[in-house]
């Protein structure tokens, strides 16, 4: 309670002093109900008050603000909502506003789009003499030393003040017995901060005067009037060049039809070559320099083609990869990595249409743009299948066909050389157990072909790999699919990846088909998880998330602990390591681990709280198959497990 009353002083003096910088975004509705969702429905459910979230269908799917002060304000009064309702219900309300605002409000007035949000409550309500002073400091409308209800009388006045600096402003409408209704008023796109109007405040030879009721005049905090600034730019692109942006994309100007390329990039110059050579490819234009930014442009307009930076400020662009490929509605989008790290192959594999190395020229730019382009223009997608056994070949025909694949079946090395000297395939689909070739051959051969740089190549074979061949194969090809019972499932669903194939150009059954290998629960449900953490706080929270996936999850306090139960318990799915543990450290677990013939190939994930630049590729070095950084995500986490526990 006392470090939640000094962060509130400290978040009020910030804000007071203007010392509060802004993180602006754009921040998807659908993050907003999540958010709330999940912060609030167990409120409801111990006072057993319903919890109801309206967004108006009408609503855009973004917001353009500071997505953590957004959601401070609800949760403030989302909090007193609760602590104030006894029965009856909580609402929040989400949707477009054309009046109910201050018609003289600074910003509001003269923006053109306004979002509400609503928070409606069946309390106790709020007397019309106490509704203006519970948003000043340490005031509250039940004061008594014996009140029932607690509080620091600080919430509300962050809450207003926060308003103010995203350019909006919070109202109010209650009557005791019957409830409050507090709006936060906020314009679509954030165009600069907002001074706090009271009716009751007015500026006299530059001090700030407030009068209580009909009480004499009180000064308040000294402020001249001239070192106030506002600004109300009516567009975001006014707002861009005001801070001295010059940046500005096409999201206002995006039709029915466009071909959309998304740009996530945090340098502005180089995010501004970008946007210049993806309008002379006839593409229109988003920019994001955040991944959260990128990830809720991405569902907002379904952009055709995305480039993205990987050294992002806020998420590792690895990890937008994943999100992105292990989302159905956007697996599909063709992704280009611009990054400085030459790690070519590994883009590739995750489902990264091309990987391109900074610097980069005007050129290779144009190169890349427009092959991606016509990749687009072009809805056939071309498959090569290499094959001997005729009854095999026929069934991934089957599995794997339709109106949107050109594909070519072969049964021989020769003639699959022949096929990719003649064309450039999207993917190839390969046997190992090909007539006159030797273990790894066909693939060695096939790579060397010029036709076929990057060209993702999926090894399906029933031969029978030693733990050492899985490894070297795995570093040649893209994906090594055994065939095993649910190989049809994970080969179509392996060919939909790197074809960029969208799940709704699939017939039904196929679409069940990979619904059901997607599935956390399917995936997941069974299997056995090592986690291994010195901080039982971290070990609950993992242990929790995953047992709720249906795993059955073991646990090490420490390296020893986790080496003597695997080597009780070998049949292991899957490791999670912490990095940082006492005596022996997750580098020297891993790599003791690696020394075990049984373990050459068990999935290790290092989990870590350290995030320096390097940390991953001395993970990877000491043994682990994969890297995620502490407070760790969950959607994530489970992502990884269930891209490696595929494999």
């Amino acid at each position: 309670d006392l470090l939640s009353l000094i962060n509130d002083i400290l978040d009020l003096s910030k804000i007071e002093s203007g010392t509060v910088s802004l993180d602006l975004a754009e921040v998807q509705f659908a993050t907003v109900h999540d958010f709330v969702e999940r912060t609030f429905r167990h409120v409801g459910e111990q006072k057993n008050l319903p919890f109801v979230i309206q967004t108006d269908p009408d609503l855009p799917a973004t917001i353009f603000t500071d997505n953590k002060r957004l959601q401070q304000v609800l949760k403030n009064l989302l909090a007193n909502a609760f602590k104030f309702t006894e029965a009856g219900q909580v609402t929040l309300q989400i949707q477009p506003a054309r009046d109910g605002f201050s018609s003289h409000h600074p910003v509001l007035s003269h923006t053109e789009s306004v979002v509400a949000f609503s928070v409606k409550d069946t309390g106790i309500g709020i007397p019309l003499d106490k509704q203006r002073i519970i948003f000043e400091a340490f005031q509250q409308a039940e004061g008594s030393t014996n009140r029932k209800y607690g509080g620091t009388g600080l919430g509300l006045s962050i809450s207003r003040e926060i308003a103010a600096l995203l350019g909006g402003e919070i109202k109010l409408h209650s009557t005791p017995g019957k409830g409050s209704e507090f709006v936060l008023y906020l314009p679509l796109h954030y165009v600069g901060s907002a001074e706090v109007v009271h009716e009751d405040i007015t500026v006299v030879d530059g001090e700030v005067t407030q009068k209580t009721g009909g009480s004499p005049a009180k000064p308040a905090k000294a402020k001249s009037v001239e070192q106030r600034t506002s600004y109300t730019p009516s567009t975001r692109a006014e707002y861009l060049r005001q801070v001295g942006v010059e940046l500005v994309d096409d999201r206002g100007s995006i039709q029915s039809g466009d071909c959309v390329m998304l740009v996530i990039e945090d340098d502005a110059s180089f995010a501004k070559v970008l946007l210049e050579v993806a309008r002379d490819h006839k593409f229109k234009g988003l920019v994001a320099s955040r991944g959260d930014s990128g990830i809720a442009l991405t569902h907002g307009f379904h952009p055709d083609a995305i480039t993205l930076d990987i050294h992002l400020p806020d998420i590792d662009g690895w990890t937008i990869l994943e999100r992105l490929k292990a989302d159905f509605s956007t697996r599909h989008i063709p992704v280009i990595i611009i990054t400085v790290d030459e790690d070519k192959p590994r883009g590739i594999k995750r489902g990264a249409y091309n990987v391109l190395t900074k610097p980069v020229s005007k050129e290779v730019l144009d190169q890349a743009f427009g092959k991606v382009g016509h990749f687009m223009c072009n809805n056939e997608r071309s498959l090569l299948i290499v094959e001997d056994d005729d009854k095999q070949r026929n069934a991934i025909i089957e599995l794997v066909g339709g109106d949107d694949i050109q594909l070519k079946d072969v049964a021989t090395l020769e003639e699959a050389i022949d096929a990719i000297r003649e064309k450039r395939w999207d993917c190839i689909i390969l046997d190992l157990l090909l007539p006159g070739t030797k273990r790894f051959e066909a693939i060695e051969q096939i790579q060397k072909e010029p036709n076929a740089l990057d060209v993702p190549i999926i090894v399906y074979t029933g031969k029978d790999l030693t733990r050492d061949e899985e490894v070297q194969l795995n570093k040649l090809a893209n994906s090594v699919i055994i065939k095993d019972v649910r190989s049809p499932e994970r080969l179509l669903y392996e060919t939909t990846l790197f074809l960029h194939r969208p799940l709704n150009s699939l017939p039904e059954a196929k679409r069940r088909m990979l619904d059901q290998l997607h599935d956390p629960a399917t995936v997941l449900a069974t299997k056995r998880v090592l986690v291994v953490d010195d901080d039982p706080r971290n070990v609950f929270a993992i242990s929790s998330l995953l047992e709720r996936n249906k795993m059955q999850v073991m646990a090490a306090e420490d390296g020893k602990t986790a080496i003597q139960m695997l080597e009780r318990q070998p049949a292991v799915d899957i490791v999670l390591m912490d990095i940082m543990m006492p005596e022996m450290d997750g580098y020297e677990t891993t790599r003791h681990i690696r020394q075990m013939a049984q373990f050459k190939t068990l999935p290790i994930i290092a989990v870590t709280a350290k995030a320096m630049r390097g940390d991953r590729e001395k993970c990877i070095e000491a043994g682990a198959s994969d890297y995620i950084t502490k407070p760790v995500d969950p959607e994530q986490l489970l992502t990884l497990l269930r891209m490696w526990l595929h494999r």
